[in-house]
């Protein structure tokens, strides 16, 4: 069944390829009229006769692709037997001579400037490319089209390539897919829409690529104007939140511990005069800075490169550094010098001081170099964890996690030394009123914990006496 993407193919890829395309491409369009075959002298209809007008032109070629064609696919009776016959369609018919005038205006001095702002819609004075156009409407898009194709980018013509944000392309194929949807019976679709057939555009995500690079943009230039306070990072979610499906927060704190966000420089204590530089290559750039393909310089000079395509006396070379020590390479590497570590194929790059250190402890530093800068904020992080744990309650109450109260009606019972009054069932805030009271009047006597025990009541005399929870 032949829908509109089918038009669309057939306007983009054959009539479009066909006029401004290259002219010696063969297509199915390729048939030649009765009353053409003696007019031109290669027989080819869409070649432009000597001194023909461009309306000319463009009404024969309307005449011939949406009348001839059509008329000569009717003759094969056998193929609409169990199919819907298309109409033909003659540009006398459909728009009579005089009715292609311009209605609108055209800014001569874009057009120009930049050719591909050349519009056939803002000629004929069409603004709204949502607007579904009539028969009549495409018929006088296709011919404007053709015609500022040959007037106003006649050098393209044999070149072109249906692009789709080429404007004057997008609105001949939509005008000719739509001339030949009418024909077959298929519903005409807007500017818009055909735009989004003939370009693969998926328009959810054409959109959602425009939401973010605006949400970029912003951000630029708030980096530009300095405004800290107001950086947002915003999540651009499937399905709303809050009824927002845009939801900005505070950026994230850069991580003090990488040395890629971290403005803390890297500094490494090394003894310059024994470490290698296969030593400096092997425990820190790769072991724990983590590059695959590491670059390293000093100043201009380039000490270590790994990669596929370097040639053999350069990598001779490296490797003839690589067992050398710091102090003697070709740039000497001492205390002060400043190493700039890369990884191309991460994308990494950081400045790492050296600072020369004559011993090192074995035991607390076997690797024979201490690298600051990396891990600092994560030791801290570390350290801040277990100074709350030994701040933590040291009672000796059971650390074990209270078991889950499921029964409805829950009894308090007070511990040894907390006054129960008439043996009444009493409310939890009232047990807590008595324990700051008793505290309150044993000032002078060391302070002790108020026990309090949940005792649960579910008609069971086994389980009358047991202790469930401990507060």
């Amino acid at each position: 069944m032949l829908q509109f993407v089918h038009c669309i193919v057939w306007g983009k890829d054959l009539l479009f390829a066909k006029l401004f395309g290259d002219k010696n491409q063969d297509n199915d369009l390729n048939v030649q009229s009765k009353d053409s075959s003696g007019s031109t002298e290669h027989g080819d209809v869409f070649e432009r006769k000597k001194d023909e007008g461009v309306v000319e032109y463009g009404r024969r070629i309307f005449d011939h692709v949406f009348g001839y064609n059509i008329n000569l696919a009717l003759s094969n009776e056998d193929m609409w037997k169990n199919r819907s016959r298309p109409k033909p369609y003659y540009i006398k018919d459909v728009l009579p001579a005089g009715h292609a005038r311009h209605n609108g205006t055209i800014d001569k001095s874009l057009v120009a400037d930049d050719p591909l702002s050349v519009s056939a819609m803002s000629s004929l004075g069409l603004k709204n490319p949502q607007d579904v156009w009539s028969l009549k409407e495409n018929s006088q898009i296709f011919l404007e089209a053709l015609r500022l194709f040959f007037t106003k980018r006649e050098k393209d013509i044999g070149n072109l390539c249906f692009d789709k944000d080429d404007q004057l392309a997008v609105e001949f194929v939509t005008a000719a897919a739509n001339i030949r949807a009418s024909s077959f019976g298929i519903p005409l679709h807007s500017l818009f829409e055909a735009k989004g057939i003939a370009g693969h555009i998926v328009h959810a995500v054409a959109t959602t690529n425009a939401i973010i690079a605006g949400l970029i943009v912003i951000e630029a230039i708030k980096v530009l104007q300095n405004d800290i306070d107001n950086y947002r990072m915003t999540y651009c979610l499937e399905h709303p939140s809050r009824k927002m499906l845009l939801m900005p927060i505070v950026p994230f704190e850069p991580n003090r511990s990488c040395y890629v966000c971290s403005e803390t420089p890297l500094s490494l204590e090394i003894n310059t005069h024994r470490s290698k530089l296969r030593d400096f290559v092997e425990r820190i750039v790769k072991a724990k800075l983590g590059m695959n393909l590491p670059l390293i310089m000093h100043g201009s000079s380039l000490l270590y490169e790994v990669g596929d395509d370097l040639e053999e006396d350069m990598v001779a070379n490296y490797s003839i550094n690589l067992e050398k020590v710091l102090s003697q390479l070709p740039s000497p590497v001492t205390g002060g010098t400043i190493l700039t570590v890369e990884d191309l194929q991460q994308e990494l790059t950081c400045n790492i001081n050296i600072k020369h250190r004559d011993e090192f402890d074995d035991e607390e530093e076997p690797d024979g170099m201490v690298l600051s800068g990396w891990t600092s904020s994560l030791a801290l992080e570390n350290n801040n964890k277990t100074s709350v744990n030994n701040g933590a309650s040291t009672s000796g109450l059971s650390q074990e996690p209270p078991e889950t109260v499921e029964d409805d009606e829950v009894e308090i019972v007070l511990a040894p030394g907390l006054n129960d009054v008439g043996g009444k069932k009493r409310k939890l805030s009232d047990v807590s009123e008595t324990c700051r009271s008793g505290n309150k009047t044993k000032s002078d006597e060391p302070h002790e914990d108020c026990d309090i025990v949940v005792m649960l009541e579910d008609g069971n005399p086994d389980d009358a006496n047991k202790k469930k929870r401990v507060l």
